[in-house]
């Protein structure tokens, strides 16, 4: 199985991947649960999960500078590969990251990967409780 992702089915007409939030979600969350279990801690992910949230809240906002939001967003790549770096995560949750970070360049694109994280973490934390 791949650890990439796709965010949009068609995205010049809003098209969302229908199954990215569920089907998607849970299969990467099942396969990451599963690998190293000194790596991939629920709170180590969470970390991330936290970032996008934050930073999709501020692209939501009236005003918002997405010039300013975008090279944060992509910093998490760097983040995250500090992490495998240490052994704090696995090179499928690095991948993963890298694959839906790649394919965000608006504020649509960043709300839909924060809503992919959310459903990841919560199919994470079924399939990897502690």
């Amino acid at each position: 199985m791949t650890t990439s992702i796709t965010l949009w089915k068609d995205k010049a007409t809003k098209k969302m991947e229908p199954t990215l939030f569920s089907v998607t979600a849970e299969e990467l969350a099942k396969k990451i649960g599963s690998e190293d279990r000194y790596a991939n801690k629920s709170t180590q992910l969470r970390r991330y999960f936290d970032e996008m949230v934050r930073l999709s809240t501020q692209a939501k906002t009236s005003g918002a500078d997405m010039n300013m939001i975008l090279p944060q967003v992509h910093m998490l790549v760097a983040k995250v590969a500090y992490a495998k770096g240490r052994r704090l995560v696995t090179e499928s949750f690095v991948e993963m990251m890298q694959s839906g970070i790649s394919q965000i360049n608006d504020k649509e694109d960043l709300l839909v990967f924060a809503n992919f994280l959310e459903s990841f973490i919560g199919f994470y934390k079924m399939y990897r409780p502690s």
